[in-house]
């Protein structure tokens, strides 16, 4: 078939392929996936291709006109049709040919098992990165591919073409005898408004792993790395945190009215909003039960990330047999220290709602201090 040579290497598939060969395969899957429209076109019909275009830039608004989808007639599979096909599910890959894989084998590929929805600055790269360490974890393509937050608009098919194959998931099963999953990692999913109903209604029995971490030292992270991108954040923490309920001022109506629209504030300027744990995990934990969710406290990361890996193995019914005993943080920049007066203001700011979270989650962070 198409897949010429496979093996389980460093608990990666890989798939190797001559270019005649790979081009012969994608046509070969073009057949399989696509019966209708393959038999179309050997027929001289043209076929009605949806183009998308980019996600929407600026700071934030509605896409434009351009953006609009437009029907085109196309005649050859191997070519003009599915190059329609990649245009609108491709991946950050930049090399055409194994993005016209990734499209063209999307029928065949895994969803996830598993999604750590938040919170950003909390660590998520740190534990995914150590969970695909795993042999029964296959990583994503992209540990962010924000789905159901950015991306929605773009459907599942583009989602799922970010995902490994099934291929490997029965090698794995029937020759290396042990299980095979995959996840993702996208933190903006806790804090967005439509984030939740859109993973229920896909995923539903996927497993919620939510990373929290105290809620003034996630602000000023999140703050830092603002800073660090040209020209997204030019003002001082302290006048971030005065112009904040301004900048964010309609901004999740807009989003919850309009499935297409994105909000650059909503997603760069909410350092006081996203540390709000209680006013976000309950409108997560009304649609799933809470035996899907493994909430972990970030700095429990920080300090003994074996221990947070095996707790999330378990919660995954994954072994935990021959655990790494070293750890490297990922993502971990180094910046100036708070103003003191700063800290002290956030701590009584965030004194209820912290107090509600440990109510409503029935364990104490011991973040007041």
């Amino acid at each position: 078939m198409f897949i010429e040579w496979l093996a389980f290497r460093n608990r990666k598939v890989r798939i190797i392929t001559d270019p005649l060969p790979f081009a012969h395969s994608l046509y070969s899957v073009f057949r399989l996936c696509y019966p209708r429209y393959y038999h179309s076109c050997r027929m001289g019909e043209p076929l009605k291709c949806r183009f998308f275009s980019a996600p929407p830039k600026g700071a934030q608004g509605e896409r434009d006109s351009g953006d609009t989808p437009e029907a085109l007639p196309f005649f050859c599979p191997t070519q003009k049709y599915l190059g329609s096909l990649i245009k609108d599910m491709a991946t950050i890959d930049k090399n055409v040919l194994q993005k016209a894989f990734r499209a063209s084998t999307n029928p065949l590929r895994m969803m996830p098992d598993f999604i750590i929805i938040g919170t950003q600055k909390g660590g998520t790269t740190s534990l995914y990165r150590y969970l695909i360490e795993h042999p029964c974890i296959a990583p994503i393509y992209i540990k962010e591919p924000h789905f159901f937050d950015i991306y929605f608009y773009k459907g599942l098919q583009w989602y799922r073409a970010h995902f490994p194959t099934t291929v490997g998931k029965y090698y794995a099963r029937h020759i290396q005898k042990h299980d095979l999953i995959t996840g993702e990692a996208s933190p903006y999913y806790l804090f967005h408004p439509q984030a939740a109903r859109r993973v229920a209604k896909t995923l539903p029995k996927a497993r919620l792993i939510v990373l929290l971490r105290n809620p003034i030292d996630r602000a000023y992270s999140q703050y830092q790395h603002q800073t660090r991108q040209d020209g997204v954040e030019p003002l001082t923490f302290e006048e971030a945190l005065e112009c904040e309920e301004k900048r964010l001022a309609g901004e999740e109506e807009k989003l919850l009215k309009d499935e297409k629209y994105f909000s650059f504030n909503h997603r760069h300027y909410s350092y006081l909003a996203r540390s709000k744990y209680i006013e976000q995990l309950p409108a997560w934990m009304s649609i799933f039960p809470r035996e899907q969710f493994l909430i972990l406290r970030s700095e429990d990361l920080y300090t003994d990330a074996k221990a947070i890996v095996k707790q999330t193995l378990e919660f995954l019914n994954l072994p935990t047999s021959g655990l790494s005993t070293e750890y490297k943080a990922f993502n971990d920049a180094r910046y100036a220290q708070m103003a003191p007066a700063t800290r002290e203001r956030l701590v009584e700011y965030f004194k209820p709602y912290n107090a509600r979270l440990y109510e409503f989650l029935g364990h104490d962070f011991g973040w007041d201090k």
